[in-house]
């Protein structure tokens, strides 16, 4: 589990280090990679997914901050309690790693850092996410999909 937090942490932060300084997305505000199929956006989400919830006030940005560390330390005790295997663990590992690299996202802009955005079949995609949010989204589907009482092994 900390070893894949680590990971995805870690790649988050540098790609969006990468994108948003090196490239300069954040002053550029786009820059097609692959038309229509994939674009870099620059948006900085204030609230949770596809900002919802956004807002300017800070006591927003605090309160995200704690919810999003509160559910990283809930799940960190779910996988202890639990004792759950490798597969739950790297599932853990992408939420944990995610969820922090948003944390931090938000400690140094004030808000997220989204700026993948992916469109296909004639449809226009209005959001742009980060590595961190396809880390979440994959880390919470898999641990509810891929644990619980039925994937543990049956002990005599």
């Amino acid at each position: 589990m900390i070893t894949t937090a680590a990971i995805t942490f870690a790649l988050d932060q540098i790609i969006k280090v990468w994108v948003v300084h090196l490239l300069d997305l954040k002053t550029r505000l786009q820059i097609d990679v692959w038309p229509p199929y994939l674009t870099l956006r620059m948006a900085w989400n204030r609230g949770v997914n596809f900002g919802l919830g956004a807002s300017d006030s800070d006591v927003m940005r605090w309160v995200l901050i704690a919810v999003a560390l509160a559910i990283s330390a809930w799940v960190v005790w779910w996988v202890h309690k639990d004792a759950m295997g490798r597969l739950g663990q790297v599932f853990a590992g992408l939420l944990l790693g995610g969820a922090i690299g948003n944390v931090i996202d938000r400690l140094l802009y004030g808000a997220v850092a989204d700026f993948l955005n992916m469109t296909c079949c004639g449809i226009a995609n209005p959001w742009s996410f980060n590595i961190a949010d396809a880390a979440i989204f994959v880390g919470a589907i898999g641990l509810v999909l891929f644990t619980g009482e039925k994937s543990r092994p049956k002990t005599p």
